[in-house]
């Protein structure tokens, strides 16, 4: 199968089909869009420069390999899409191009609540069913699902993060169920097919945006009810007591970027494993400054060296994603030398 060109993003894609498709047939496309959706497209329409005709090809295959990878996974789900494009295409393109299409339809999938208030989301939804609030939270953005989240009850986050972590598909039928019932209070409905959902990726991605004490509290109660998933939700993300998983590099190169007040209470909270690797790769001036400073340090809340620590991690977490700092997610990595 054709690929069409890397240098084009989905929306200018999008703006070179409905260009290629014609006024008439570009018109009936615009019936079923959007306001956002047909502003963001005219726009791309209008910038979009000359293309080149085999690009144009490219590009037109590739639409049309998704919309039969939606169609199959439509009719049967993921597995059948799976088995069938597998024969077509291989079962490398086959699973990239399903990877993309799980990733359209999840993006759809109450799409309303996307631009909706955490607070008003947990005032929503938080007398449902805990597997309906894990359901939803599996759909929205991990930075609302995190919000939410935290703000339920002890008793039912522990329930709804179990269920996130263990939840891997949902048909159509549950969908527009959970849809119609929350169509009375926010008066939308949006229509699902199959798709993966949730799951301990996500169930991890959801933990690392959440404040620290209900990331310390979610793990320490799976890791009592299902020790197995706790440790591979674990293995998915970073926390404070994972910085003496780091080598002396990346601990020096965090600690650069680092404000020495956070690094004080963050330290006052942490246990003594964590302190001896951070002070081993400090001065030894900075590390009998630090150390005086905590001496001196009384009465510091719980909640002051939780939301310290997290600082710590965030800054952490930025490194990785910039390539900075490696992490290791709980296995040995192979090294070519």
């Amino acid at each position: 199968m054709a690929t069409a060109d890397v240098k084009l993003d989905g929306k200018k894609k999008a703006a070179a089909i409905i260009i290629d498709i014609g006024v008439e047939n570009a018109a009936k496309v615009y019936r079923y869009l959007r306001q956002d959706e047909i502003e963001q497209l005219t726009v791309e329409i209008a910038s979009l420069q000359n293309i080149k005709p085999d690009t144009i090809e490219d590009i037109l295959n590739e639409f049309y390999d998704l919309c039969l990878a939606q169609k199959y996974i439509t009719e049967g789900g993921i597995d059948y899409a799976r088995s069938i494009l597998d024969k077509v295409m291989g079962s490398v393109e086959a699973a990239n191009l399903i990877e993309k299409v799980s990733q359209s339809l999840r993006t759809r999938a109450f799409d309303f609540l996307k631009k909706a208030d955490s607070k008003h989301l947990l005032n929503f939804i938080q007398n449902e069913h805990p597997q309906t609030i894990a359901l939803i939270l599996s759909y929205v953005k991990p930075e609302q699902s995190s919000g939410i989240l935290a703000g339920l009850p002890r008793e039912i986050q522990i329930d709804v993060a179990e269920r996130i972590a263990n939840m891997d598909r949902t048909s159509p039928d549950i969908i527009k169920e959970v849809e119609r019932t929350l169509e009375r209070k926010i008066a939308s409905i949006v229509n699902m097919d199959f798709t993966e959902i949730g799951g301990i990726k996500y169930m991890a991605e959801l933990l690392n945006a959440v404040d620290r004490g209900t990331e310390k509290y979610l793990l320490e109660e799976l890791g009592k009810k299902d020790p197995k998933l706790s440790e591979e939700i674990r293995r998915r993300m970073f926390v404070f007591e994972d910085i003496v998983t780091l080598d002396s590099l990346a601990i020096q190169r965090f600690l650069r970027d680092v404000d020495s007040k956070d690094l004080v209470i963050a330290l006052k909270g942490s246990n003594e494993e964590v302190q001896n690797i951070i002070y081993a790769n400090m001065s030894k001036r900075m590390s009998e400054t630090i150390q005086e400073d905590q001496q001196y340090l009384r009465g510091v809340r719980l909640r002051d060296v939780e939301e310290a620590q997290q600082r710590i991690v965030g800054i952490i977490r930025k490194l990785e994603e910039a390539g900075e700092i490696f992490i290791s997610r709980g296995r040995k990595d192979e090294f070519i030398v």
